[in-house]
């Protein structure tokens, strides 16, 4: 008998008067021991079918067909037998997990919720048992984390408290949702293979979603391919990865990032330059604030990139690449030279107190202090402010998330056309003009201009996003992972626009990612970073051919199973 079958299940929502179909005649079994993986790309229905399989799902929807778990039914199951299930029997891994976690109580707290109400332990037994299941997935010295809250855990610790916590209650089924999408490529490899380990230790079996076909390769025995609520293909991994037969399964096998970055223009010009750029945080303690260290986030990093060239930074969440990012923008406070366009920037609207902190951090640097009295410091710090607004029309970002990026109160023509308010229209230029040749250039329909950002997918958000910081031509760009939250297939569509976009502007790109196959498709070199430091940078090819650091290999060897 199979632990989970599924048979001819098909759910629909009612929203504003219509009935709206999600999952669409789907059929599958998991046997006793096994992994099975739901594959397919945002809004195909996924998370929908694991949601029904112990009765998730909102009050708006329409389940139909048959779930059994070891021949119970659970479509039209009381709410009292779905709660035996729940937790004890079937339990879930999100995606997100300080969404999934309470930022105001501790990990104890939290665990020991799930252990009483399931199994009636408290008190020492519940410690004894969290600190049990705290070891088993890895946390170093567990009793020493039961105070911690959330937001002192990292990414990877903070997935394996999840898993413990769908561990409490001995489950015989686990239901996987996207658990790595989120963490950087080594943590991603710790949890997959902690999810192997605890499948052949525990006899678990598993349901696994994700749209990252490399994963299911890696994790799964047998795969459901779904597009549009239906399941288009499915069979052993082995088999469907040999001989895709259904088109769709062809396209996400695919879609995968290939080629290189176009070649950098003769004689280009230098873009950007830093030298021994750092950047230090001061740790202040006492009633008056004395600085007694530093957080240091960035050190001594140097780099040059020219018109048509992209440098990829890669490094785990915490290395420093958002943060050696925004000092080249002149966002944070920093120390160290930062040229940009032939021009000195990295004093332009230096503050009194960031003119301190380098002070601090560097004794022998020259601060607005040694240049001015303090009676002409606002006249100075106005005069260079006024010269870094200008400079920034030529540097813009794209963030990591567009929906987080992008007003949810602005229409899409207001958004793009956001930084022509700023920095000033040209003589006989119409703007609404501007946003509808940025759009199409973008693969953006100019018709679609007075609609807000929740009315379009997550690869279309993130065009919008481009647009926005392309109408100005500026002449650098950070992409601060610009692809990480997108399925595969647009993710490949993102980078194929980019490098376009590139190519024709000569746009310089600081394109950051912890994703090694999007640094190799875009880069032409690469800045391997490290809890703050440059472990190594050369020409993209060189690097990943050949890398010197044991860090660098670490990433090599997780990404690509070297």
């Amino acid at each position: 008998m199979s632990v989970l079958e599924v048979r001819n299940l098909s759910v629909t929502f009612r929203q504003d008067g219509r009935i709206i179909p999600a999952v669409k005649g789907v059929s599958f079994a998991i046997d006793k021991g096994e992994t099975v993986a739901l594959v397919g790309e945002s809004g195909s229905g996924k998370s929908v079918t694991a949601l029904s399989t112990v009765g998730l799902l909102s009050d708006n929807a329409q389940v139909t067909g048959s779930i059994t778990y070891r021949g119970t039914q659970m479509v039209g199951a009381s709410e009292r037998d779905l709660r035996k299930v729940r937790g004890n029997d079937i339990s879930f891994i999100f995606q997100e997990p300080m969404t999934s976690l309470n930022p105001l109580h501790t990990i104890e707290k939290q665990m020991a919720e799930s252990l009483a109400l399931h199994q009636g332990l408290t008190g020492d037994k519940a410690r004894a048992r969290i600190i049990e299941l705290l070891t088993k997935v890895g946390i170093r010295e567990a009793e020493s984390r039961l105070g911690a809250y959330p937001h002192q855990l990292s990414g990877g610790q903070r997935q394996r408290v999840m898993i413990a916590m769908a561990l409490a209650n001995g489950p015989e089924l686990l239901v996987a949702d996207e658990p790595t999408t989120a963490l950087d490529v080594t943590i991603q490899a710790q949890i997959l293979d902690l999810l192997a380990d605890l499948k052949r230790t525990e006899g678990l079996s598993l349901l696994f979603i994700t749209h990252d076909l490399g994963i299911v390769r890696r994790i799964a025995d047998r795969v459901c391919v779904m597009q549009g609520g239906e399941i288009v293909e499915q069979g052993p991994t082995t088999e469907i990865f040999a001989d895709p037969q259904h088109p769709y399964t062809r396209k996400l096998l695919a879609a995968e990032q290939k080629g290189g970055p176009p070649p950098i223009p003769q004689g280009a010009k230098e873009v950007v330059r830093t030298d021994n750029l750092r950047v230090w945080f001061p740790i202040q303690k006492g009633f008056l604030r004395k600085t007694v260290g530093h957080v240091k986030a960035v050190n001594d990093a140097t780099l040059s990139v020219r018109a048509g060239e992209t440098l990829g930074i890669v490094g785990e969440s915490g290395s420093g690449k958002t943060t050696l990012a925004l000092a080249i923008l002149r966002l944070i406070g920093s120390t160290g030279r930062v040229t940009f366009l032939g021009r000195d920037i990295s004093r332009l609207d230096e503050t009194w107190d960031e003119a301190t902190a380098r002070r601090d951090a560097d004794p022998g640097a020259e601060t607005l202090g040694d240049l001015v009295q303090s009676g002409a410091e606002a006249f100075l710090r106005a005069k260079g402010r006024k010269a870094m607004r200008a400079m920034r029309r030529n540097m813009q970002i794209v963030f990591q998330d567009p929906y987080g990026s992008l007003s949810p109160r602005m229409t899409v023509e207001e958004i793009i056309a956001e930084g022509l308010g700023v920095h000033g229209l040209e003589p006989g230029q119409n703007k609404t003009e501007m946003v509808a040749s940025i759009m199409r250039e973008v693969g953006l329909d100019p018709a679609t201009m007075q609609r807000y950002p929740h009315e379009f997918s997550g690869g279309q958000r993130q065009r919008i996003a481009i647009a926005r910081a392309m109408i100005l031509r500026p002449k650098l760009v950070v992409l601060d992972e610009p692809t990480s939250a997108l399925d595969m297939t647009v993710q490949v569509q993102i980078a194929d626009l980019l490098r376009d976009l590139q190519r024709k502007w000569g746009l310089a790109f600081i394109f950051i990612s912890h994703d090694l196959r999007v640094i190799r498709a875009m880069s032409h070199k690469v800045m391997v970073m490290q809890a703050g430091d440059v472990v190594e940078s050369g020409e993209c090819e060189a690097v990943f051919t050949n890398p010197q650091s044991p860090y660098t290999k670490a990433l090599m060897a997780a990404a690509f199973g070297a």
